[in-house]
């Protein structure tokens, strides 16, 4: 057998979004595109901002030797002085530029920080419903992953969180604004999980590190915002990219900010630097890195467009007879399977030519996922489909 059998089993167990994207691809190919209404993926479609493709001109024709060439495994040192400064708003602590590394996107940063934590047979935690390539990720550095599922709202689930930490936690990952339920945690949540970490670092005599994976952190709605992590648990890690905000998930820019409080700091930042290169990534690209360092702090896409479109979906579906977690963030709508089968209502729905994601794929059966990141046209479309999909549901068609 030429592939492993832990491959093997990756490829069939694999993501639930990309196996709906690509029935969407054949969906296409014998309906046309205008006939199809693909809610699977979270590509981002608002147009990056005029400045970003300005300065991506001004760094190209910018003069110089070696102006693509190799640097640093963790980066310039002008992008990563940026960052902290970005990072030391949001997080309410002071870093400087060795207290980040410029990754390959959040998957890259995320392999990196967890390549550095993991020993083998160390657990990775994870609140459900969340992103399930954590797992993989975990598994590529010889780490077992485990899910603990949310609060009923959502929200973050202390007391179940504080009952599955054990001696062979090395790290919990949370996700807000969360992909898929849209959920911001809240200050107080996230007090309360820092307070119980340190607690449970005197139980178990293990430190755990909490990682914080923030690519939605811009995208939130009705002047929310996400609060500060680093001044409520020390060993802690922020994981970000450009992805969403700046709709340039293809450019595959990201960064790791390290709390410079964290048990040994300064071996986890030679750790992250290390396992930028030995993981293949090497570096994160140039191009993109200096592009990144000029642009404006407020630079971000509109998202206007974003919350038009939860506006829009959230009240036909509504309407229709849906239940959904209310999106406070990011561009998902997590949707209660009303026959309380996920999978079966997805393809329910597949079957009028309406692709959207189960919850088992991330995590949290009996629930979907609805990407509102697609053309106005494609919400619009669907809206029949849905209703009558919810109908054969509620007449007891399969």
């Amino acid at each position: 057998m030429a592939v492993s059998e832990r491959t093997a089993a990756a490829v069939e167990n694999g993501s639930f979004i990309r196996k709906m994207f690509e029935r969407g691809n054949e969906l296409r190919k014998k309906y046309g595109d205008d006939a199809v209404f693909d809610f699977s993926l979270g590509n981002p479609d608002a147009p990056p901002p005029a400045v970003f493709e300005e300065k991506i001109i001004e760094c190209v024709r910018e003069s110089g030797a070696n102006k693509y060439g190799y640097m640093s495994n963790a980066g310039y040192p002008q992008t990563r002085a940026v960052i902290a400064g970005r990072v030391s708003k949001e997080q309410q602590t002071r870093l400087t530029a060795d207290d980040t590394v410029m990754t390959c996107g959040a998957g890259g940063a995320l392999n990196v920080v967890l390549k550095t934590v993991l020993n083998p047979g160390d657990e990775v935690l994870a609140v459900a419903p969340c992103f399930m390539e954590y797992r993989f990720y975990t598994e590529n550095h010889g780490g077992v992953f485990k899910t603990v599922p949310a609060a009923a709202d959502f929200g973050l689930d202390v007391d179940a969180l504080e009952a599955a930490v054990s001696p062979k936690t090395a790290a919990l990952i949370i996700n807000s604004p969360n992909n898929p339920t849209g959920r911001i945690y809240s200050d107080e949540s996230l007090k309360r999980l820092g307070e119980m970490l340190l607690r449970k670092r005197k139980d178990t005599g293990r430190t755990v590190y909490l990682i914080s994976d923030e690519p939605y952190r811009r995208i939130v709605y009705g002047g929310r915002t996400v609060p500060s992590l680093f001044d409520k648990y020390p060993h802690s890690v922020v994981v970000n990219s450009f992805s969403k905000e700046l709709s340039i998930p293809g450019e595959r820019l990201g960064y790791i900010a390290l709390n410079p409080a964290a048990e040994d700091a300064e071996r986890m930042r030679a750790g992250f630097v290390l396992c930028n290169r030995i993981l293949g990534f090497v570096n994160a690209p140039s191009l993109m890195q200096k592009v990144i360092a000029r642009l404006p702090e407020d630079c971000e896409v509109d998202i206007s467009v974003y919350d038009r479109r939860r506006q829009t979906l959230c009240k036909a579906l509504s309407e229709i007879g849906y239940e959904y977690a209310e999106p406070e963030g990011a561009f998902y709508l997590f949707v209660k399977a009303p026959s309380g089968d996920d999978a079966a209502d997805c393809e329910r729905l597949a079957r009028y030519n309406v692709l959207t994601v189960p919850g088992r794929g991330f995590a949290y059966p009996g629930w979907f996922r609805v990407s509102y990141c697609v053309a106005d046209k494609v919400i619009a479309g669907s809206i029949p489909a849905f209703k009558q999909a919810f109908a054969d549901c509620q007449g007891g068609k399969s």
